[in-house]
């Protein structure tokens, strides 16, 4: 009986695992309707579902999607080969693996607006030192013209590609977790209450969202 419940959760889990790779890649590929930005930075709405696995499932479980939906990427949409890939994981490791280890210690909506926080600033500073090394080689750009764009350009992109990943994650979180609790593909809260809408957070992540789409669309030229 104990095997049989062990095969059952595992089942379950790779089940939600599977369908948070399916929708984390139709997720890029809306993405790829945005303007880039400087002609190579592409904003990239995966990170919202690959963290919210990581707040439902652990940290392992963001590791799990990014690498599967960056393999998947790059064999069939991406022209930017294994470096893009290698970019794809380091990116998106660092958003959601930070959210979802800080959400983890601090169950809590305190919790998760630390963990996106802490996920946003890691990312930027990680992309900042990846893209200093990396640029150079797939753009074929020189190592003083990146250095140069640092600042002005790689910084403020990371910082808005995070806001508006960390705030879509806050808004889309609980309508996706309770959609999987009624499918049974996630257990239901061991507290059993039902939790009710803080308003003031929502309308306070809509001004954010707002604020990070009109900073992108700044940024890629489009107003």
């Amino acid at each position: 009986m104990k095997n049989t419940s062990t095969k059952h959760i595992s089942a379950k889990t790779l089940a939600t695992l599977a369908m948070l790779c399916a929708i984390a890649f139709v997720a890029k590929l809306i993405s790829n309707v945005f303007p880039t930005v400087s002609g190579f930075l592409s904003f990239d709405l995966k990170d919202v579902v690959i963290v919210i696995g990581g707040f439902m499932m652990g940290p392992l479980a963001a590791v799990a999607i990014t690498v599967v939906v960056s393999l998947v990427e790059m064999l069939t949409i991406s022209s930017t080969g294994f470096i893009g890939l290698v970019m794809n994981v380091l990116a998106s490791c660092a958003f959601a693996c930070t959210a979802a280890v800080i959400y983890k210690r601090d169950h809590s909506m305190k919790g998760a607006i630390l963990g996106l926080v802490g996920g946003v600033l890691l990312m930027t500073a990680l992309m900042l030192l990846w893209n200093y090394l990396i640029t150079p080689i797939y753009m074929g750009y020189p190592r003083s013209a990146v250095a140069a764009m640092l600042i002005p350009v790689f910084l403020p992109f990371n910082l808005v590609k995070g806001g508006i990943n960390a705030t879509l994650t806050m808004l889309l979180y609980k309508p996706i977790v309770t959609a999987l609790r009624r499918a049974h593909l996630v257990e239901e809260s061991s507290s059993g209450a039902k939790r009710s809408t803080k308003w003031g957070v929502i309308l306070v992540t809509l001004v954010l969202l707002a604020t990070f789409v009109l900073l992108a669309l700044v940024l890629a030229g489009v107003i």
